[in-house]
């Protein structure tokens, strides 16, 4: 890129420069101080950032997942919905965000839909809700924008008496999930082509020249996209994997719909009485983009990247030049201001519902908690430290002192 006179953004910079710094003493630390045998422990600062840096990923996925258990999600059934789009749309989200935004609008508005009628009510009476996380990476480190939405299995009805019913629903079938992925890509084409950012003919669609700018990062994005070498002698050929014999099927099996370069399913599922469970799904849809177990160097000094499941052609590993992979890394990084968590429907901010079906009660119109009234479980299990939600997911207890 120095050659061509370009350089990687701020952002981008900025990222790479504090996760170097990221839990090391001499750029700053909390002393930890026993006050039984007055041992003493350094913590180092952690960078905070959201791109890559594996610990503070994790640190984050446990926060998110407690805090949706024990503050939005009410116990009743949820289900995951994962939507992925083909490369162009990728490409789109990861260098033009504010349109994401209004894609994920139609993505919610369809399936919520599906949802009410096929509880037999309208929207005038029964709504649901969903939470999505906004996932920016493959398994193969590449770039890949889709979406994981939390959906309520069902509706709350509304009542006369100002409360609200659920309503379970069943499963989507596959013809179902194929229908829903045929009317959520019609939707959002046919919109992107109202803003000018897509072009269609007979047999294929184009982004348009406007949808695409001079930006440094724009090159490294389409590379991730497409699983191909970004900078070097090699750029732009395929990146070099490991495979073994190829798989038999589709991993999804028949759940999934599937509709020019489209997918969407709906297999994975909690009960109302599944909260661990639930809880798992959170940190799962939540987890960091990088993860050191599958993270190893060949003799050759090459980066080594183990698949979390082989692909169908038996794909294992990745492995990347040095130079490479910090260029994949840097296509991961999202651009500032840009929400990755999204609430819908009766969990959004400005709902009248939320406060009555979140477990935290907090929403538009909710009274504020007098100071000497009692704390439902809810608001003890919201008002937990940093401390006590790593022992509760990772079992670490920074608490007790390990020479007393």
């Amino acid at each position: 890129m120095a050659e061509q006179g370009k350089e990687l953004p701020g952002y981008v910079q900025r990222e790479f420069e504090e996760f170097l710094q990221c839990g090391r003493l001499e750029h700053g630390f909390l002393r930890v101080r026993c006050e039984s045998c007055h041992a003493e422990h350094l913590v180092a600062f952690s960078c905070k950032r959201r791109g890559f840096c594996p610990s503070c990923g994790a640190r984050r996925m446990a926060e998110s997942a407690a805090l949706l258990v024990d503050e939005v999600l009410p116990e009743q059934p949820m289900r995951q919905w994962v939507l992925s789009f083909p490369f162009q749309l990728r490409f789109l989200f990861a260098s033009r965000p504010e349109i994401m935004g209004w894609v994920l609008g139609i993505v919610y508005r369809v399936i919520a839909t599906h949802l009410v009628k096929k509880a037999g009510h309208t929207h005038q009476v029964a709504k649901t809700g969903a939470v999505t996380l906004i996932q920016r990476f493959g398994s193969a480190l590449n770039l890949n924008v889709h979406f994981h939405m939390l959906f309520l299995d069902g509706v709350y009805v509304e009542q006369s008496h100002g409360s609200a019913r659920f309503r379970w629903v069943k499963a989507p079938t596959s013809p179902e999930l194929t229908q829903l992925t045929h009317t959520i890509a019609h939707r959002v084409g046919r919109y992107l082509e109202r803003q000018g950012l897509l072009e269609r003919d007979v047999e294929n669609s184009y982004l348009a020249s406007d949808a695409v700018d001079d930006d440094p990062m724009t090159p490294l994005l389409g590379h991730s996209i497409t699983y191909r070498i970004a900078v070097g002698s090699q750029a732009g050929r395929k990146v070099f994997t490991l495979q073994t014999l190829p798989t038999s099927g589709d991993p999804f099996g028949d759940g999934i719909g599937k509709v020019a370069g489209s997918s969407l399913h709906a297999g994975v599922a909690a009960r109302a009485d599944e909260r661990k469970k639930l809880e798992r799904l959170c940190r799962y849809i939540s987890r960091p983009a990088v993860s050191e177990k599958r993270l190893s160097l060949t003799r050759g000094g090459n980066v080594r990247y183990q698949l979390k499941t082989p692909y169908r052609d038996g794909t294992t590993h990745v492995i990347f030049e040095p130079l490479d992979f910090i260029a994949r890394l840097a296509a991961l990084v999202p651009k500032p201001r840009v929400n990755l968590t999204r609430f819908h429907g009766v969990f959004a901010p400005n709902s009248r519902h939320r406060a009555l079906v979140t477990p935290a009660k907090r929403g538009r119109g909710n009274k504020v908690r007098v100071a000497d009234e009692p704390a439902t479980p809810a608001q003890r299990r919201a008002s937990m430290t940093w401390a006590q939600r790593l022992k509760r997911v990772f079992n670490i207890d920074i608490e007790t002192c390990s020479g007393c």
